[in-house]
């Protein structure tokens, strides 16, 4: 009867069907948006930027004779490697307290360096204020300008953390090269690491008849934008020498001339003296 006439179970039937085949309105919120790929623009640089090519002759000349002479000089980061014992963990007892602090100290005299011990640090110190040692140190130098030649490890990764050293090298004048093995062959005679780039100062005196040798060695960098400024170190250090040969003859000239000046002088003065009259 119930089925005939529409009872109850027949209206809630048809209501869910009206409803289910309801339409919704369109793109409120039914479908959800992707988000577009984040897009970063960047410039690229169309020249290529790329260190001067070093002769295998002159690489094992270059670590040869760096390698010798910090030898030779001592120069080398001392580091007291000596970990500090692990403190036992604390206890609630007060007696345990007093004997830990007591076991602590202890151990912290018989720990004090001797008088002989070496002090952790580099030695010898002003020759370690010649270099600059380090990326960071080397392109601070550059950027003041303080450096008479520039050496960065082929075998820093990535390469463009010493790409830059390029462009200040050339800005500055000052010569650099890319050597292959430099960390491996450096870094254990200066009791470091690694040794990325290695940079020598203006003011330096230990190294400076192995820069001598080393200089004409160096490649040429060549920069597309900073074609004017390169300059070549062989023809630097030539014109250095002919510089100073000129002021050690000028100046051996001027020592000639000084006898017979001074004899002209006094023979002036003997004629214009009262037996002269």
């Amino acid at each position: 009867m119930s089925k005939a006439n529409g009872g109850p179970e027949d209206l809630s039937l048809s209501r869910f069907f009206s409803m289910a085949a309801a339409p919704q309105a369109p793109g409120r919120g039914s479908v959800r948006k992707t988000r577009p790929p984040p897009v970063k623009t960047s410039l690229n640089n169309p020249y290529s930027i790329c260190w001067g090519a070093l002769d295998r002759e002159d690489m094992h000349f270059i670590l040869h004779t760096l390698e010798d002479r910090i030898q030779s000089l001592g120069l080398q980061k001392i580091e007291d490697r000596k970990r500090k014992k692990k403190q036992p963990p604390l206890k609630q007892q007060s007696g345990d307290m007093s004997s830990i602090d007591v076991d602590t100290g202890e151990d912290l005299k018989k720990e004090k360096p001797k008088g002989d011990a070496p002090v952790s640090g580099w030695t010898p110190a002003d020759v370690r204020k010649q270099l600059a040692i380090g990326i960071n140190e080397v392109t601070r130098a550059l950027e003041r300008n303080e450096l008479l030649l520039a050496l960065a490890c082929k075998s820093a990764k990535p390469a463009i953390v010493t790409s830059h050293l390029v462009q200040l090298s050339v800005s500055r004048g000052v010569p650099a090269c890319q050597v292959p093995r430099l960390s491996e062959r450096l870094a254990p005679v200066l009791g470091l690491k690694c040794v990325l780039a290695l940079g020598f100062k203006r003011n330096t005196t230990a190294f400076g008849e192995e820069l001598r040798a080393i200089l004409p060695r160096v490649p040429r960098l060549n920069v597309a934008w900073l074609q004017d400024t390169l300059e070549d170190p062989r023809e630097n250090l030539q014109t250095e020498s002919l510089e100073s040969q000129e002021e050690i003859l000028d100046t051996s000239f001027e020592d000639l001339s000084k006898p017979k000046r001074k004899l002209a002088e006094d023979s002036k003065a003997s004629d214009t003296g009262p037996g002269g009259r």
